[in-house]
């Protein structure tokens, strides 16, 4: 039945003659802009983008495809100027083009996963000890597999023993041969990915396989776990000891420590006695708060005391930890939140955390699969060969491979040989401390392999996504047409003086003062001056005098605050005051203004005049940035030939 369907529907498109030999659609063409067609998907596009009601109103397309075709005109002049050959153009828009082509490199679906999973785990804590073997992230697979080897000996021999013995003994952790290899508790994102996945996936009391991190491999046991504490705010009174302070200042420091206690006991402030005795200068001049702080952010002693208050307020018996003795107030504790209330703040995380490149290495997979990903690594060895002791000092000479010509990877028709990579090494060097100048090379092909599949898939994204590649000619046609504005209209309307003065002194009716007052209002707040503020201004309105200066001299001989004034040129609407006196010359009021009692006094009622260019500049540069625009348009549109079918607007729902 649905081969009958699909020949029925093939038969009508031909018939109709809307289909091409494919069985696609024609795209109809609304606007050609000198050659260029501009169809009618790609106009409905950026109307509905622009315009978000329901109804589609045809005058207001109509209006719209004039304005779009001003936008077409101007592009095509961008182009033809040679606008989008510049160099500042084209590293701008390449700028955009790798912020818009970010979420086709990433898997959303696993970035949501690995959300998810860090809100998950952060509600549990967990505690582990640990055994580390390092080796760099670039190793070559001999030395990779060495170590490996050997921490797998060592974990036959700690599944036997005592796990933190063993840590002194072998773990390449300088902390353990203090700790023996135990981390305390920690939550999600506080430790590397692989790491904490191993933690979280290993029973309390179990020795986990090993586990490969930028630091080399681990193995792990796992001590505890526990529903996640959350979060507190509090603050502490600290007497240093320091981690080499003798016996004796350690009982110094205690005494004192037991006195401030005392005296917190007897009812006196907990921010003041940190302010004066705290030790901890950073937290004492806050009344020792300190920033809000979860599990494995202080240490063990000091994270256990503050937990285990009960209240706000409450604070702790002194304690010691290595850098003193302390006394813990609890300030406020804060339970996990929802995952609503963590998710943003959980993408941003995650966005920064090396699990991130989980996401992008399910990319890279898929890219590799989809172009028939080749690879040939044996290649590399005629490079490693030509390598010497200038590239740890960032001056290799990469004219040393160009004449090696085999291929190390390829993708889809493209091929990537040896002598573009050693390119890559020429441009990519910098000066390194002594290393083995195979792992330097083998950690810079594989940067060189991740950059090239997802360059290699950036290229691919405007065929395979007609958003993004609507998005990006958007993008592409907003900067040039910026560009092009600024040189034509905005820019030319502020820097061509004379043409704007011109343009002032042509349209200077355009930009015209209404009817104003010169006028004086008087505020005065004091009933004992009320009598002679009145008499003076009366005296003024007969005689013209005494002025404004005056009446403020005398007035306000022991006060300035006695009487105010203010004087100015005023248009309706600009004072509610001065809209409710009759316009006319001389005195008027008083009038209750709160506490004050007002007058106004008008100098002159002035008739409409003209604005003078520094008065009215901005409103006749932004006039005369219309006016250039307008004049540019009709340049372009005799410039150029266009043609539109406004009938086509009528499909459009």
């Amino acid at each position: 039945m649905k081969n009958n369907i699909l020949q029925a529907t093939l038969l009508i498109a031909l018939l109709i003659g809307s289909v091409d030999l494919f069985g696609q659609k024609k795209e109809p063409v609304l606007l050609t802009v000198d050659g260029q067609d501009i169809t009618l998907s790609e106009f409905e596009a950026v109307y509905k983008k622009n315009n978000r009601n329901e109804v589609v109103d045809q005058e207001d397309l109509k209006e719209y495809l004039e304005l779009y075709i001003n936008f077409r005109l101007k592009v095509r002049e961008a182009e033809s100027l040679g606008l989008d050959t510049v160099k500042k153009f084209i590293e701008e828009l390449k700028g955009y083009q790798k912020q818009l082509a970010k979420p086709y490199l990433t898997d959303k679906g696993v970035s949501e996963k690995l959300v998810r999973e860090a809100y998950d785990r952060s509600l549990k804590d967990v505690r582990a000890s640990h055994i580390l073997l390092k080796i760099g992230p670039d190793a070559l697979p001999k030395d990779t597999l060495a170590v490996y080897n050997r921490i797998m000996e060592i974990r036959e021999e700690a599944l036997k023993g005592d796990f933190a013995e063993i840590a002194k003994k072998y773990s390449e952790d300088p902390s353990a041969k203090d700790n023996g290899g135990d981390l305390n508790w920690f939550s999600a994102l506080r430790m590397v990915y692989p790491f904490e996945s191993a933690a979280y996936n290993t029973q309390v009391g179990k020795i986990s396989m090993p586990v490969r991190t930028r630091f080399g491999y681990h193995i792990l046991k796992v001590t505890g776990k526990r529903d996640a504490l959350g979060e507190i705010s509090a603050a502490h009174i600290m007497i240093k000891t320091g981690k080499e302070a003798t016996e004796e200042e350690i009982k110094e420091a205690k005494a004192k420590i037991d006195e401030v206690k005392g005296l917190l006991d007897k009812g006196e402030s907990f921010e003041d006695l940190a302010r004066k005795y705290s030790q901890d200068r950073g937290s004492a001049n806050k009344g020792g708060a300190l920033p809000r702080f979860g599990t494995g952010r202080m240490v063990a002693a000091f994270e256990k005391a503050a937990f285990d208050l009960k209240n706000d307020g409450d604070y702790s018996e002194p304690f010691l930890t290595e850098y003193g003795w302390h006394i813990v107030k609890r300030l406020e504790r804060f339970p996990v939140p929802s995952f609503e209330e963590s998710e943003k703040g959980l993408e941003a995380k995650v966005a920064k955390d090396s699990r991130s490149q989980m996401s992008q290495t399910v990319v890279l997979e898929r890219i590799k699969k989809e172009y028939g990903f080749k690879e040939n690594r044996k290649a590399l060895d005629a490079i490693g060969a030509l390598l010497d002791t200038t590239l740890l000092e960032g001056k290799w000479d990469a004219s040393k491979a160009s004449d090696l010509k085999e291929e190390i990877f390829s993708l889809g028709k493209k091929q990537y040989k040896q002598a573009d990579f050693a390119e890559y090494i020429g441009s990519h060097q910098t000066r390194r401390r002594k290393e083995d100048l195979l792992i330097v090379m083998n950690g810079m092909y594989n940067d060189y392999l991740k950059e090239s599949l997802l360059a290699y898939e950036e290229s691919k994204l405007s065929e395979k996504y007609p958003e993004y590649k609507a998005l990006l000619k958007e993008y592409r046609d907003g900067i040039l047409l910026f560009d092009l504005t600024d040189q034509k209209v905005w820019s030319k309307a502020v820097k061509d003086t004379a043409g704007l003065k011109a343009f002032h002194e042509k349209h200077s009716k355009d930009f015209m003062w209404g009817e104003r007052l010169d006028a004086e209002i008087y505020s005065c707040q004091k009933d004992s001056l009320l009598q002679p503020l009145t008499e003076m201004l009366k005296e003024k309105a007969a005689k013209g005098t005494p002025s404004r200066e005056q009446i403020m001299e005398k007035l306000n001989a022991n006060s300035s605050l006695n009487i105010r004034v203010e004087h100015d040129l005023y248009e309706k609407n600009d004072e509610a005051l001065i809209d409710t006196i009759p316009w006319t010359k001389g005195l008027h009021g008083p009038f209750k203004d709160g506490e004050s009692e007002v007058f106004v006094f008008v100098n002159d009622v002035l008739k409409p005049e003209a604005k003078s260019l520094k008065e009215a500049r901005g409103l006749v540069t932004a006039a005369y940035q219309n006016y250039l625009e307008e004049q540019w348009i009709k340049e372009l549109r005799k410039k150029y030939t266009y043609s539109a079918n406004a009938e086509l607007l009528k499909k459009i729902k």
